[in-house]
């Protein structure tokens, strides 16, 4: 049977189980899951050989919606069946033939990362208005073609760093702070670092004259990210050229999973809403 390359759309949840997206030697990760499956499954025999690939890295924590890999394979796939050899945190819900010499990381036109807090976590009052216009108009000044070098996590002297943001804004919908970027590429913990600023301009810790220095690349500054727990991979768009055929049979096992852990997470949020405050009805004790 003649090999054909494949991209598929998954989804994952960032949880202290897995050391990130990437594989890494002795350490359980997202793609090491994907690929055991995978394997477990007889679409893939060797690693290399099948061309595989994840798209985008994720740290440790950070959860995706719609992030994309593809690989080489005799098989026509069904998601469910490779489903079933996924933990539940982790599932594929949509795929699409592409050309053999595809890469499902460079042919990405942009990536789509949400991040999200509720702001009482951030604030511990009301958010004053002047504050939040200020950090959306902070925000948007990402837009554009920047030198993000104080925006991200150092790794290369010799890194490029600078980066084009097609889209960077921020909403207060339902008493959470929603922000979107999109940018074909971004740098190591570069969202997260911009997230931290924002905060640190809404909290009054820097002003924004402080903040726009955060572009000169001359200057350095030490800080940290923004908590990883927030950020999501919304999604990779690959254009009109990709078109991603949706098992439904796969997004109902994934809309089932997220409605399990609302259920789970609205309760305890609740239970410590309640424990932090000392007027809990203690009638019939």
């Amino acid at each position: 049977m003649e090999k054909t390359r494949y991209i598929f759309k998954f989804y994952y949840i960032g949880s202290k189980k897995y050391y990130g997206s990437q594989r890494q030697p002795d350490y359980p990760t997202v793609e090491e899951c994907l690929l055991n499956a995978l394997k477990e499954r007889n679409y893939i025999k060797d690693d290399k050989k099948s061309g595989f690939e994840v798209a985008s890295r994720t740290d440790k924590y950070v959860s995706a919606r719609g992030s994309t890999f593809s690989f080489i394979t005799e098989k026509l796939p069904i998601l469910m069946e490779i489903n079933t050899a996924l933990p539940k945190n982790i599932g594929i819900w949509g795929y699409s033939e592409v050309s053999r010499d595809f890469l499902s990381r460079y042919n990405a036109l942009y990536r789509h990362y949400k991040y999200l807090v509720p702001y009482s976590v951030i604030f511990c009052r009301k958010i004053n208005s002047n504050n939040l216009n200020e950090m959306m108009r902070a925000c948007k000044s990402f837009e554009g073609r920047h030198d993000f070098s104080n925006f991200s996590k150092r790794e290369k002297d010799n890194e490029k760093t600078i980066r084009d943001i097609l889209l960077a804004s921020l909403a207060l919908e339902d008493d959470f702070l929603i922000f979107d970027f999109k940018s074909r590429a971004f740098l190591r913990q570069q969202i997260r670092r911009m997230v931290a600023k924002i905060f640190e301009l809404g909290l009054e810790k820097i002003n924004y004259e402080q903040f726009l220095d955060l572009f000169d690349p001359s200057k350095t500054y030490s800080y940290q990210p923004a908590d990883p727990l927030g950020l999501i991979l919304w999604d990779i768009n690959y254009g009109k050229k990709v078109q991603f055929t949706i098992d439904a049979k796969s997004k109902e096992r994934m809309k089932k999973f997220f409605m399990q852990q609302e259920k789970k997470f609205s309760t305890k949020q609740k239970l410590f809403s309640l424990m932090q405050h000392n007027n809990i009805s203690e009638k019939g004790l």
